[in-house]
């Protein structure tokens, strides 16, 4: 399932499994017709994607769900959040447009010119962020088809320090942020993830990024539908800001594993209060 050239992958778990480990920001890859339309030369668009991407993420996915009883599908982005941010409403509701990072962003982490202020999105939108949210709208609807439910559980990672473009940045930065929505995230959901990340530290919910990601499709109308977003400080496994991993990494996913396994056997649905899809990651 794939829009073009590895843009996405959905990668196959357990027939059984709820679960869709879903990794939307771990990818640098810019086509060249994208490329031409970013304002940045080679050397400042690297270090911009050290700022910005979830480096390793994917790589974490993956060892977690190896190392998980229950194999869990895996939902990821094989381009950078550059070309589209999947994760972003494409329209007027997406508060992160006040510093230039809606679905496409014109301006850069540290609110600098990224594209022109006119750059029109839709070209994008179109050919990159539309068929991204069909698909993953349609390995949630694959989930519950087979079992029921589904779990989408987001798998990001954040830096030690915040940037200037996070509208959020001035809380508690924990090793493990575990980010909810009232009504996908039910409270064994959160419990489960605050146990299974014991190991790595403390967990906080909602800071410095709140809410979790669901295919609008689903949002505030599907209780079957059960998210949480799990938010890792990048110092405890790897370098900053866009350097190799540590042995934290694999402490890391073992801990994800865990939590893979936890909700696996199930939990209640939320409590069916509807609240928009946060989009301040």
């Amino acid at each position: 399932m794939t829009d073009g050239p590895s843009s996405f992958s959905l990668l196959p778990g357990a027939p059984h499994s709820p679960v869709i480990l879903h990794v939307p920001h771990d990818a640098r890859a810019i086509p060249p017709g994208v490329r031409t339309g970013i304002a940045l030369d080679d050397a400042a668009l690297e270090r911009e994607l050290d700022h910005l991407t979830d480096a390793h993420t994917a790589r974490i996915a993956e060892a977690a769900a190896a190392r998980a009883g229950v194999t869990p599908w895996r939902f990821v982005n094989r381009l950078s959040r550059l070309v589209v941010d999947p994760e972003r409403f494409p329209d007027e509701r997406e508060e992160m447009l006040a510093v230039g990072m809606g679905a496409v962003y014109t301006r850069t982490a540290h609110r600098g010119v990224l594209r022109p202020e006119d750059t029109d999105p839709e070209p994008l939108l179109a050919r990159y962020f539309r068929p991204y949210a069909r698909a993953m709208t349609e390995a949630v609807a694959g989930r519950l088809a087979a079992t029921g439910r589904a779990v989408v559980v987001d798998v990001h990672s954040y830096p030690s320090r915040p940037l200037p473009y996070e509208l959020h940045g001035d809380g508690p930065r924990p090793p493990v942020c575990l980010g909810t929505d009232a009504f996908h995230t039910p409270p064994a959901l959160l419990a489960a993830a605050r146990d299974a990340f014991a190991p790595c530290g403390e967990t906080v919910p909602d800071t410095p990024f709140a809410g979790a990601y669901v295919p609008l499709e689903f949002h505030g109308r599907r209780p079957e539908v059960a998210a949480l977003m799990v938010e890792i400080r990048r110092d405890t496994y790897m370098s900053e800001p866009g350097g190799a991993p540590g042995p934290g990494l694999e402490r890391l996913a073992g801990c994800l594993a865990a939590l893979v396994d936890a909700v696996g056997d199930g939990f209640p649905p939320g409590d069916g209060t509807p609240v928009r899809r946060a989009a301040t990651r």
